[in-house]
């Protein structure tokens, strides 16, 4: 039986979280240079707090706890994010691929661009996991740990190559990124991708709908059904033809408009 408290609420918590810090994310990251170091500090404070706050909610398995632990764990997620698409915490290599490379040497190239950010999400998912070993409350270590993964998938599909690669909220200064996207094209990975993130869905989906109504466990079950069901979303975003604008334009700075269509221009010559 669906409930209002259990299910109900913690999709609309999640959804309206996603789709907001989304959108503050892609704002703050595609204003001017000069205001990235006071973006990287909120940032950074932000996502300390989220640590803070992951910690002091692992301790209870209240519903209060839960909802707490999941705000942390997002909060540490935008430092990440914010890190990575303001070019601070990228990879070594800055600069469009090699046409000529194929293979190990393209993906290797490729991997050159995100490695420093790659890494860093690494670190913290398993200090998460070491931190909510045992821990009555694990869903901040837990909400961490999937985003990761989501957001590994989708790195790699693209690297592979997907029908829609366009990104029009993907910043000017890490515009290259978009030289290491594989052609147009579905994918026999992709539609894994889909189908294993769907199963993953279903499955959290059980675990909510069996917890006793009204508690920890069902509230948690439904916040990881609803994240990973955006998963999907996202995944399927790459599959059909569809625009971030449509989403998240307002969080565009409009000065980047006619830039845009300049690099998505660009970009379908570079991948077609």
């Amino acid at each position: 039986m669906v409930s209002w408290s259990g299910h109900i609420v913690p999709f609309i918590v999640t959804v309206a979280i996603w789709f907001i810090a989304t959108g503050l994310i892609a704002w703050a990251d595609n204003r001017e240079r000069a205001t990235f170091s006071r973006s990287l500090v909120i940032g950074s404070v932000a996502g300390i707090a989220g640590l803070v706050v992951i910690l002091v909610a692992s301790l209870s398995a209240e519903v209060w706890a839960v909802y707490l632990a999941f705000v942390g764990a997002l909060m540490v997620w935008g430092w990440h994010e914010l890190s990575f698409l303001t070019g601070a915490a990228a990879g070594p290599r800055r600069g469009p691929s090699d046409p000529s490379l194929t293979g190990v040497a393209r993906f290797r190239q490729a991997a050159g661009t995100v490695m420093h950010h790659e890494v860093a999400l690494a670190l913290t998912a398993l200090l998460l996991i070491s931190l909510s070993w045992n821990v009555p409350n694990q869903i901040g270590a837990t909400v961490f740990v999937l985003m990761f993964g989501m957001r590994l998938i989708s790195k790699i599909n693209l690297f592979v190559g997907v029908p829609n690669s366009t990104s029009e909220m993907l910043p000017e200064h890490l515009a290259y990124l978009k030289t290491y996207f594989g052609r147009n094209r579905m994918t026999v990975l992709l539609a894994l991708s889909v189908a294993g993130l769907v199963a993953m869905s279903a499955w959290f989906a059980t675990l909510a709908l069996a917890a006793p109504v009204g508690s920890a466990q069902m509230v948690g079950g439904s916040l990881l059904f609803t994240l990973s069901l955006l998963g999907v979303l996202e995944h399927l975003f790459l599959a059909l033809p569809f625009r971030d604008g449509m989403l998240w334009g307002w969080a565009i700075p409009k000065r980047a408009g006619p830039q845009r269509k300049a690099a998505g221009s660009q970009e379908r010559n570079v991948t077609t």
